[in-house]
């Protein structure tokens, strides 16, 4: 095997081994040095060329280009992230949401917004809410056959993390998305579930037309403290807002209260959700004293 090398798919990290899919098989790997002098790492999700060694001891030799990367924890290449909400016990936050949707945005994947447990209430604002924003948005209850169909379809031949409080249903979802999984729901469903996670460890479990995403330490938390932005790029995190930036009276519109902002008025027209622009609103004053070393630092 000598001077041959493959391409896989980083899928777990522990001890120091990468675990690299390569489609027919599972390789054990170490990274090269060169990547530390380089202050450089390999992440789960990244795609990578591995030189293969007849004594087993293969390495990774190169982390092809990425589409993106998630910080904390480290994943990369992310199609979509989930975001579950209940619309009961636990009520949806538009707050969290909107953090949530941010922070995909800011790191160039899609949001999916599930909204489960529509058999015990309805949600049909929130999915305009969500709708108008542009983003794919779902309704669910355990045992609807034909949601599951179209979430499955949406995410079919993706890399996906889900999130979502404990009690969300985020478990019993996967679990209708990719039965072929229910042997690992009880340890998906333990550390998605959990609120605060000190594990920074992040593994992939490959469905029949992608991967998911196991993340413990994803957490609402999470997000919300590490996908932090400068203000003047908080604005573009917001998708609706693009047809407005521009428009304002002043070049220098943060578009919160100004007189003549283009986005405000969109929100008095009804163009743009009163909710989404509140939350961009508290989430403007949460930064915009933040400096640059400090974004860097979360």
């Amino acid at each position: 095997m000598t001077g041959f090398t493959k391409e896989g798919v980083i899928i777990k990290l522990t001890a120091g081994f990468y675990y690299v899919d390569t489609q027919d098989e599972i390789l054990e790997c170490k990274a090269r040095g060169k990547f530390r002098n380089r202050g450089e790492s390999p992440v789960v999700g990244d795609r990578v060329s591995v030189a293969l060694k007849p004594d087993g001891y293969h390495s990774v030799e190169k982390i092809c280009e990425r589409k993106n990367l998630l910080v904390r924890p480290p994943l990369a290449n992310l199609d979509a992230l989930v975001i579950v909400i209940s619309t009961v016990e636990p009520l949806p936050n538009t707050l969290v949401i909107d953090k949530l949707t941010a922070a995909a945005v800011d790191i160039g994947t899609m949001p999916y917004i599930v909204f489960s447990k529509t058999d015990l209430s309805s949600c049909d604002e929130l999915v305009e809410v969500y709708e108008k924003a542009g983003f794919p948005t779902f309704t669910y209850s355990d045992g609807d056959a034909e949601s599951v169909d179209k979430i499955r379809t949406a995410l079919c031949g993706k890399l996906v993390a889900f999130i979502g409080n404990s009690g969300v249903g985020k478990s019993t979802l996967i679990n209708n998305l990719y039965p072929e999984l229910e042997l690992k729901t009880g340890e998906i469903s333990q550390k998605l579930g959990r609120g605060r996670h000190t594990t920074r460890t992040v593994e992939l479990f490959k469905t029949d037309t992608g991967y998911i995403a196991d993340t413990p330490g994803f957490s609402t938390v999470d997000l919300e403290r590490y996908h932090l932005v400068m203000k003047e790029q908080l604005m573009y995190c917001f998708p609706e807002f693009e047809d407005y930036i521009g428009e304002c009276k002043f070049s220098s519109c943060m578009h919160t209260c100004e007189k003549g902002c283009a986005v405000i008025e969109a929100v008095n027209d009804g163009n743009i959700s009163s909710s989404r622009h509140q939350s961009y609103v508290e989430m403007f004053n949460e930064i915009k004293d933040l400096k640059p070393w400090e974004l860097k630092n979360t």
